[in-house]
């Protein structure tokens, strides 16, 4: 199993500015090759504290000076909100100076609140990205973009500088799937599925199944390990790790439901996310403190010894997969969000490494 940390970038620390938070995350990426992870990435967010990083590939080019072995990931730059050219040129740039350890994530955006602001309309969302993620992924392998569609009319341009010779994207594309009409939209792309836990390990296993069968019937071929993404707190003592993971978990929940509005009813009226209106049915009957509770209970935290047998369940249930972690979150001290890390690294990456293969870096 090749194992990544996810940066947040999430600003409910009470005595941190935005710009002391976010050194101080930055800086966990830097750690994560010392501590032995495989990858680091980082979502892409805009104009609130749930999470605060608006150019994730401007980030990886940093990290991508202060480490020399791990895959830099963007978990996901979000399609709609980027011109695609713009995309294949800094991609394509970062990956030159990082010598071919780019790993590219991509996505279509949840919150009502980013689209507002950059102005766009989120019912265009699926089309924007089913146009967009195509058009990008040739544009990485031919060296130019082209293209004449629906939301995009591109004359051809060459992409310079242009992609080293034989450049070989293969297992290095990915996509966010969270919807039931984004899986097949991901498989049908060729890009790796990427879904971050939000329910018991078992509810998510249709979705994974449904992405592999329509990898296999589109391409023809196996598609690589599935990457999951967790929020996860690791301590020796396992109440500690129990009281501090529901603690932060929870009040990282009231954030996802804040900024991403999942407690409304405009779902149902969005065309591409009526699926999501479910969820928030689901949030308002249970209540947000059953509800977060829930929430913190389909997460990985405990021991090194309790998170190796959770994985060990869920390469079971999954198959060989690619798992994530998130260590900073709602506010968690940072203090205790490298221990954890570290931890983490020491005792869990090395055991999760033997139960699959890691994925090579790419040359």
């Amino acid at each position: 199993m090749d194992v990544g940390v996810l940066l947040v970038f999430q600003n409910w620390h009470e005595d941190l500015s935005d710009a002391e938070m976010f050194r101080q995350e930055a800086d966990l990426g830097v750690l994560a090759e010392e501590y032995g992870f495989d990858s680091a990435w980082a979502a892409e967010h805009h104009f609130d504290d749930y999470s605060m990083c608006p150019d994730n590939l401007q980030l990886m080019t940093y990290l991508a000076g202060r480490t020399n072995r791990i895959k830099l990931g963007t978990g996901a730059v979000i399609l709609p909100w980027n011109d695609p050219v713009r995309v294949v040129e800094k991609v394509a740039m970062l990956d030159i100076l990082s010598r071919g350890r780019v790993v590219f994530g991509m996505g279509r955006g949840l919150a009502k609140m980013e689209y507002e602001g950059f102005r766009q309309d989120m019912n265009e969302s699926r089309g924007r990205f089913d146009e967009a993620a195509p058009l990008i992924i040739e544009g990485l392998r031919n060296g130019y973009v082209e293209h004449r569609g629906t939301y995009y009319d591109q004359p051809r341009v060459e992409i310079r500088p242009a992609p080293d010779a034989g450049t070989d994207w293969a297992g290095r594309l990915y996509g966010v799937a969270m919807s039931p009409d984004s899986v097949p939209a991901v498989a049908k792309i060729g890009a790796r599925m990427m879904t971050f836990m939000q329910y018991p390990a078992e509810q998510h296993v249709p979705a994974i199944e449904r992405y592999r069968e329509v990898y296999r019937e589109t391409h023809g071929a196996e598609p690589g390990p599935v990457l999951t993404q967790d929020f996860i707190y690791c301590h020796e003592d396992p109440d500690v790790a129990e009281q501090t993971a529901r603690e932060y978990l929870s009040r990282y929940f009231l954030s996802v439901v804040k900024h991403y509005d999942f407690a409304g009813k405009h779902w149902r009226e969005t065309k591409g996310y009526e699926a999501y209106q479910a969820g928030a049915d689901m949030i308002r009957e249970a209540g947000m403190e059953a509800a977060a509770a829930g929430y913190a209970d389909t997460q990985i935290w405990g021991t090194p010894e309790q998170i190796v047998e959770k994985y060990r369940h869920r390469l079971e249930l999954f198959g060989d997969h690619q798992p994530n972690v998130a260590p900073s979150f709602a506010g968690l001290p940072f203090d205790k969000v490298r221990a954890s890390m570290k931890l983490f690294g020491e005792k869990v990456v090395p055991e999760l490494h033997k139960m699959g293969t890691p994925a090579a870096v790419p040359a």
